[in-house]
């Protein structure tokens, strides 16, 4: 899949202890090497963070660069 950083993520599973649903949008803003891990931040329509979780390859579906 290669995710790299800004590229923009759809979530395959829910994160209730954030309030995302599978399906959520966010941005990448950090690749973790070791272990491999992402950290995306999701934002609201007006573009204020609501949530910020580090997530795995497979928490995550790449829909576009």
């Amino acid at each position: 899949m290669s995710i790299q950083e800004y590229d923009v993520v759809r979530l395959r599973r829910a994160l209730p202890e954030h309030q995302l649903s599978e399906g959520a949008i966010g941005a990448v803003v950090m690749i973790y090497r070791d272990p491999p891990a992402y950290e995306v931040e999701f934002c609201d329509s007006d573009g204020i963070t609501i949530a910020l979780a580090t997530l795995s390859e497979t928490d995550l579906e790449k829909v576009s660069q």
